[in-house]
């Protein structure tokens, strides 16, 4: 071991602050020893099971210790760790099981009936609760084994373009860079920093705000699993005294409503935010609320693990709109198709390079090639970049919408509706939502008489998640099409958005 590997981490702050606070949960605290005993055990038991180098260990949870105890494990074995979203419908996570290879699967409870069916008969379960509190407490010891910083810790499954999610491949280097770069945009200076992890762990966002505490042992207090609670998120801002946190701007605005607020989060030293634009007003509200605090907004995507640009909370207001400019970490060109760099203020396509690159899609070289045609990573979207080095997203990854901080491939959720018997054509778009800043619009040529709205969510309940459903319906004669036959659906944005 080189001393990248967070188990490496883990294993240092239980030698040198066996006591301190590592995880909170619910109320509930793992000391870093605790939490470097139960990795053990856990790596033991599958170690047992037959897991080793190279192993895919499959995770489907809702935010709980075990999540982190899980990928940990795993990789202290030098297996690859594969978080699945627990919100894909059941034919969605065995897609990924068999893609992955997965050969053991960990759920809890809430989860198993899902995640067995998903499972079929080929994989070990583990379902957290009484039985793995006994593999915990059985302490089989692993064996000793050495990972490099270029191999591979996670496969983090992103929806395609056409329709088939692809695995990204992430190294123990790349989860360093991106702690390094938290690390120096939220201005964490030391193990008395408690980061409260909100988004789902399933999301490389989460674990990449977790790695740069397990890095310098700090705490992280995970937040349950479900949707928004205002009251409750200030509850765990004041009581565990947390000095940062990421969430999307539809959160800190409720956040910012309660005027209880600036006198409860008065630890906060980072409020960051990003996977959706941030108003001037909001913005404003922000500093007001948390006048001590630094307003950092991150941009990336999950194949750069995902960080590529910061803006910092001096520059929101006069940057309004921008991403920020890249990190140290990252190389970043604005290319045209030939890859011939483009002069600010003319779009193009952002590239990257740099440590924090994934190394490719798993099981997938097609796509990997197409990703890194030139030798550069192509991000898909479209940017500009001002005189200052600043970069504005001027059109999105191709046919992406962003629900509530998920990303939704079009493509995907037109593969099942078009299925559908009463479908004789469709295109999907994002349309504007107050809540979730974007939901799916389905419009549909009919293939005879037109099918409702509440027939084609019905028609996606076993085949897409719930956030991938459309919400809304339009029924047209016909789609607009280029010469080459592709809908144009900047068309459809300018009628129906």
């Amino acid at each position: 071991m080189d001393g990248a590997h967070w188990c490496d981490h883990l294993t240092r702050h239980a030698f040198t602050r066996p006591d301190a606070t590592a995880v909170r949960f619910e109320g509930r605290s793992f000391s870093w020893r605790e939490l470097h005993r139960r990795v053990r055990a856990l790596a033991g038991w599958l170690s047992g099971r037959g897991v080793g180098r190279g192993d895919r260990v499959a995770i489907l949870m809702t935010n709980r210790p075990e999540f982190l105890e899980t990928l940990i494990a795993a990789n202290a074995l030098g297996a690859i760790a594969v978080p699945v979203n627990f919100r894909l419908a059941p034919a969605e996570i065995a897609y990924i099981l068999g893609d992955s290879g997965a050969s053991v699967l960990i759920t809890d409870p809430g989860l198993e009936d899902q995640a067995r069916e998903a499972a079929g008969a080929g994989l070990t379960v583990l379902v957290t609760g009484e039985s793995y509190e006994d593999v915990i407490a059985a302490g089989a010891v692993p064996p000793e084994v050495t990972i490099a910083e270029a191999d591979t810790a996670l496969i983090m499954y992103t929806s395609g373009t056409t329709g088939r999610p692809k695995g990204a491949m992430l190294s123990h280097l790349n989860l360093l860079l991106q702690s390094l770069t938290v690390i120096r945009a939220w201005r964490l200076h030391g193990d008395d920093e408690v980061y409260l992890c909100g988004s789902p762990l399933f999301h490389i966002g989460a674990l990449g705000g977790v790695a740069p505490l397990v890095l310098i042992g700090g705490t992280t207090v995970i937040m349950p699993s479900g949707s928004f609670d205002a009251p409750g998120t200030l509850d765990l801002l004041e009581s565990e005294q947390v000095t940062s946190t990421f969430l999307v701007p539809a959160q800190w605005q409720l956040l910012c409503a309660d005027p209880a607020t600036r006198e409860r989060a008065r630890t906060l030293r980072t409020v960051s935010w990003g996977a959706a634009p941030a108003t001037v007003d909001l913005l404003r509200r922000m500093g007001s609320t948390f006048p001590g605090a630094a307003i950092v907004a991150l941009f990336g995507q999950t194949e750069m693990s995902p960080v590529t640009c910061v803006l910092e909370g001096t520059d929101a207001e006069r940057k309004i709109g921008s991403v920020g400019k890249p990190v140290p970490t990252v190389a970043a060109r604005v290319v045209d198709e030939t890859m011939r760099d483009l002069p600010p203020g003319e779009i193009g396509e952002i590239v990257y390079r740099g440590p924090g690159t994934m190394s490719g899609y798993w099981n997938n070289p097609e796509a990997t090639a197409e990703a890194f045609e030139g030798g550069w990573f192509h991000s898909g979207d479209l940017v500009r970049v001002d005189d200052e080095g600043f970069v504005y997203v001027v059109d999105r990854k191709k046919d992406m919408i962003i629900s509530g901080g998920e990303n939704i491939y079009c493509a995907e959720v037109e593969n099942v509706l078009a299925d559908h018997p009463g479908v004789g054509d469709v295109a999907v778009i994002g349309i504007k939502h107050e809540r979730w800043g974007e939901t799916p619009l389905a419009v549909v040529v009919p293939a005879g008489s037109a099918p409702t709205l509440d027939e084609l969510t019905a028609w996606c309940r076993d085949k897409l998640a719930s956030y991938k459903r459309p919400t809304a319906l339009e029924v047209v004669d016909a789609l607009p099409r280029n010469a080459s036959g592709k809908v144009v659906k900047h068309e459809l944005r300018a009628r129906f958005s």
